[in-house]
């Protein structure tokens, strides 16, 4: 094993979430390499501990019980390149990067891509796995439109760690899934957009989206973004809001004032707080409207 990694007992796994919720991990560690990366998967498999991949901890909810086994975090593995083609401007970045920095990559180059990245937390890994977007009318505003390819390490008996390359039509993307490289973990993407799209104005559109989601959404509380998924035809915030839940609190965990189809953490909020709330305006939209509201939300641990 890696001199350099390692690998930590009973690790509060708080900080590592933006919402600031939940237990301990049994074992954790943070890899800041492939070699470490790959250190950490050996350690589980030859332990025969359950694995528990963790990004950025934006859209997760961890249980107050805890994660068993090894929890690995992947947001030291950030580092990326960037090329410029005669037509295309391509970052490779490990998955840990967060979608801020490559925000800026695209800035620099005044392309569409750092207005879609505005809008959606977490990093890149998070982003391909979600198949992240924003439900502005805007291009891009999927990771599909954005991923060229990505390389996973593969947790497949036979070829264990094998670095496996996909690119973008090897997957099955659809609204907020990314599927067909599993079972495996990320370990980083290419980005890219055409050089041509430059436009002199998008510096100002992202700094007007980042004044409009400021004043919408909860953005100086913990909360782990949009909860649930939009349904077919619906607007989940909008449903929420119809049934009157604006607010709804259990413990210290709230439905915005804001934007209902946030959830956020006053301050001292638990992960079962915040459960309570989501199974809560599930049961309660589906008895008011006749639609069930699907998670966004990857619930992790011991539930």
């Amino acid at each position: 094993m890696s001199e350099s990694l390692e690998i930590k007992e009973n690790v509060t796994l708080a900080p590592f979430t933006s919402w600031q919720v939940g237990g301990s991990a049994e074992f954790f560690c943070l890899p800041e390499t492939l070699e470490q990366l790959k250190d950490a998967l050996r350690f589980a498999k030859d332990k025969g501990h359950k694995l528990t991949i963790l990004g950025s901890g934006s859209n997760v909810l961890i249980s107050d019980r805890g994660i068993q086994g090894l929890t690995l975090c992947t947001k030291k593995l950030k580092a990326k390149e960037i090329n410029k083609t005669e037509t295309r401007l391509e970052v490779i970045c490990e998955s840990g990067l967060l979608k801020t920095e490559l925000l800026k990559t695209f800035l620099k180059e005044k392309l569409p891509p750092a207005e879609f990245l505005a809008g959606v937390p977490g990093d890149v890994g998070g982003g391909v796995v979600m198949n992240a977007g924003v439900g502005e009318q805007i291009r891009p505003r999927e990771f599909v439109e954005i991923t060229d390819w990505i390389e996973v390490l593969s947790l497949e008996e036979e070829n264990f760690l094998e670095l496996k390359h996909y690119n973008r039509d090897d997957l099955s993307w659809s609204y907020r899934h990314c599927r067909g490289w599993e079972p495996g973990l990320i370990y980083r993407a290419q980005i890219s957009w055409p050089l041509s799209d430059a436009d002199p104005e998008i510096i100002q559109r992202v700094r007007s989206a980042n004044q409009i989601r400021l004043k919408k959404q909860p953005l100086d509380m913990p909360s782990c973004g949009s909860v649930f998924v939009n349904p077919e035809g619906h607007k989940s915030g909008q449903l929420i809001d119809h049934c009157g839940l604006r607010g709804f609190q259990v413990g210290q965990a709230q439905v915005s004032e804001k934007h209902a189809n946030f959830i956020v953490n006053l301050g001292g909020a638990t992960a079962e707080n915040i459960d309570a709330v989501i199974k809560h305006v599930q049961k309660t939209v589906l008895e008011k409207k006749g639609v069930q509201l699907r998670t966004e939300v990857v619930y992790l641990g011991s539930w």
